[in-house]
């Protein structure tokens, strides 16, 4: 496993910082916002050379590859997958503009989250809804695969203002409607807690670690996570007793500390890490 965190814990001006905290941890990956990665472009989904090449330089100089991609829509107005085809229109848009930006990077991972841009409008059967977006992610699928990247669905709690795979198990049934390589399921921790489904986690594993291709450590509302490590060690042991070798990333909105909040967070997976070590030792 690599062990990541998500740029969206930190301020653009704090990113060196954040960069030392992961190095001396031990962290090989970075997850990227791209409007906070590439901040210095005007355009941050396609930026310039000069800045691309400045911020790429500054992960790498702290041991860091980059190994995913989330907030796949920033900056892409009128996109919904089920409003209407303008809309879709503008989701497709904007979903290739991302890929082509992993492309260009050789980003293996592009999270799509985006609750409000998926929320299914009241007057359509969510059926319908269901194979009206298989057929969008199977073209955005073929367009990942030549990216040599992938696109993980996340379910997203009804909390965050969304209707549409709002479940892990929804989400996998999602993945198999789609039936494409490059549309994979995503596990993320904080909608497992939201969901009252996190003790069911070690359980799944050995089924769900081989079909995924990125996990992240996160809390109800992105708070600073993880909460507890010993209850995130046997998830640990789970992903690395089914072989799984990607990333297991820490999701966490910036808190108010800033770096310091940062520096915690990174402590606490470092101790389920080592608590997972042990376990196993």
């Amino acid at each position: 496993m690599k062990f990541s965190m998500s740029n969206i814990a930190w301020a653009p001006e704090e990113r060196l910082g954040a960069y030392a905290i992961l190095a001396e941890a031990g962290f090989t990956g970075l997850e990227i916002a791209p409007g906070l990665f590439f901040h210095a472009a005007d355009d941050p989904f396609v930026p310039d050379t000069a800045s691309a090449r400045a911020a790429r330089v500054e992960a790498a100089d702290a041991g860091l590859g980059l190994v995913s991609m989330q907030s796949l829509l920033f900056g892409v107005t009128g996109a919904a997958l089920f409003e209407g085809a303008d809309a879709r229109a503008a989701f497709e848009t904007g979903m290739r503009r991302t890929i082509a930006l992993a492309d260009r990077f050789g980003i293996p991972n592009l999270v799509f989250g985006s609750p409000l841009q998926r929320r299914v409008p009241e007057g359509l059967a969510m059926a319908d809804a269901w194979e009206e977006a298989a057929e969008v992610f199977r073209k955005l699928g073929d367009a990942a695969a030549a990216a040599d990247t992938c696109i993980a669905i996340e379910a997203n709690p009804a909390a965050y203002g969304t209707n549409f795979c709002t479940t892990l198990d929804e989400a996998l049934g999602f993945v198999d409607r789609v039936a494409h390589p490059a549309i994979v399921p995503h596990l993320d921790l904080g909608a497992m807690h939201m969901n009252g489904d996190f003790a069911s986690v070690p359980d799944r594993l050995p089924a769900l670690a081989p079909r995924l291709a990125h996990v992240h450590v996160s809390e109800p509302d992105l708070a600073p996570a993880p909460a507890d490590p010993a209850a995130l060690a046997p998830v640990l042991g789970g992903l690395r007793a089914a072989g799984y070798a990607r990333a297991v990333s820490i999701e966490m909105k910036r808190a108010p500390e800033g770096l310091a909040a940062v520096r915690r967070a990174v402590a606490a997976l470092a101790a389920a890490r080592d608590a997972m070590d042990a376990a196993h030792a």
